[in-house]
């Protein structure tokens, strides 16, 4: 089976939304849309691929970007190594050169285009945050509890797992998941009685153990799934069974778990480089790790105490 190895950039205009192209009749996937760019040619960096292929379909100079994602997909006859880049700085209009339709599109009016594959997996990657808060999975309800998690909801924080490993009762988590939407926060719940039905969360994460009993997805496409994992190949189950992204850990060496061996940075980064869906890592994180992890193209970072 044939490699391809390819880049594509992510440009947005004023109003936020981004610039999709048309694949045109003469090529693999014809009719299907996706962000533009092109294959690598020899010698090249994948930044100057994507410099080049930008100017040669849209006629814009790239002054600044930035990595945002890698991803593979494999296709019947053929796997697609992905470079996925910002485009932070540009000049000149885009204009379709090369005779493809393009288009601007909100993230959620991207729903109405077809799609190529790899595009559901991006629009996960624009739509989560770069930073994941687990709760303390105990004492839920004492007053040092509930103060942090108060100070979440005005702190840049927009996606929180509720985790425990007792029972919760449920209007309590009503009670938190009413809190989340005051001010625009997704709460996942990761209890040990989850049902994959309640309707006072934005969806679910689950543990190693859960998502390696599955054999489907639990939840609707409308809900967020998020898996633990420790190492490549449950990270590749995870993202078989439907998650919409993965937690890898430890990543790094941790005080609450000193006897357990971290993956370390170079097997964090090969998950990163074989997922399609977003990568967080937790396990030894704190803010002073997020730039690190972002420019490798994970997520970001998830953790009780990172931040």
């Amino acid at each position: 089976m044939k490699i391809i190895k390819a880049v594509v950039g992510v440009l947005r205009n004023e109003s936020g939304q981004l610039l999709i192209a048309k694949r045109q009749d003469h090529q693999f996937m014809a009719g299907f849309w996706e962000l533009p760019g092109g294959k690598i040619e020899d010698g090249e960096t994948t930044e100057e691929t994507i410099i080049r292929e930008l100017n040669e379909e849209l006629g814009i100079k790239v002054n600044a970007l930035s990595l945002h994602q890698t991803m593979q997909h494999t296709y019947a006859d053929r796997t697609v190594e992905l470079c996925i880049y910002n485009i932070d700085q540009y000049q000149n209009t885009p204009l379709g050169i090369e005779g493809q339709q393009i288009a601007w599109a909100s993230v959620q009016e991207l729903h109405n285009y077809q799609l190529l594959p790899t595009m559901k997996a991006f629009i996960d990657s624009i739509t989560l945050p770069n930073k994941y808060w687990i709760t303390p999975s105990s004492n839920h309800q004492d007053e040092a509890w509930m103060k942090k998690f108060d100070e979440k909801m005005t702190q840049d924080i927009s996606l929180i797992q509720l985790r425990s490993k007792t029972t919760l009762d449920n209007r309590f988590i009503t009670e938190l998941h009413n809190k989340c939407q005051q001010h625009s926060i997704k709460l996942l719940i990761n209890t040990i009685d989850k049902s994959f039905k309640e309707s006072y969360c934005d969806g679910w994460h689950i543990t190693t153990n859960e998502m390696l009993n599955l054999k489907s997805r639990p939840c609707t496409d409308d809900k967020i799934l998020g898996a633990s994992t420790h190492n490549l190949n449950e990270a590749l189950k995870a993202q078989e069974l439907g998650a919409d992204f993965v937690v890898i850990s430890p990543v790094q060496a941790t005080k609450t778990h000193p006897d357990t061996v971290p993956l370390g940075w170079n097997a964090a980064i090969e998950v990163v480089s074989k997922l399609n869906i977003p990568v967080y890592f937790l396990g030894g994180m704190g803010l002073n790790d997020l730039d690190r992890t972002l420019k490798i193209g994970a997520q970001g970072i998830a953790g009780v105490s990172a931040f």
